[in-house]
């Protein structure tokens, strides 16, 4: 099985997400029932993949994240990457962080983690 472009296509098909919104190219990423770790919990989310990343995407009026390294190898794949948007409430936000995938013999993610610093997050102290 080649699996060279599978890292590739999942950070295409977020970008894509992120512009639209419509997340089924990046749901159909995924195989059936993956576990999803997110850094805010820190543990495996039951949510199901599309919940997952609406979630991740309605936080946002504007997004777009930029994959500075992407290295695969086996049946796993680690993504680095900057996110740069305008939170919901208007305030802009610029963070960092890492996704770990691993992929199943289909070539589909059946564990996605990613981490960053959830601080980017919280209310500025003014």
């Amino acid at each position: 099985m080649n699996t060279d472009g599978r890292a590739q296509a999942f950070a295409d098909a977020l970008k894509r997400f992120e512009e639209s919104g419509d997340p089924d190219e990046l749901v159909a990423c995924f195989a059936e029932s993956p576990e999803l770790v997110r850094s805010e919990s820190n543990r495996s989310t039951p949510q199901g993949v599309t919940e997952f990343w609406s979630s991740y995407r309605n936080q946002f009026s504007q997004v777009r994240t930029d994959f500075t390294t992407i290295q695969e190898g086996g049946d796993l794949a680690v993504l680095e990457w900057r996110t740069r948007g305008r939170l919901d409430a208007g305030r802009s936000i610029e963070y960092d962080g890492v996704s770990v995938l691993t992929f199943d013999d289909e070539a589909k993610v059946r564990r996605f983690a990613t981490y960053f610093d959830t601080a980017a997050f919280l209310p500025a102290q003014e």
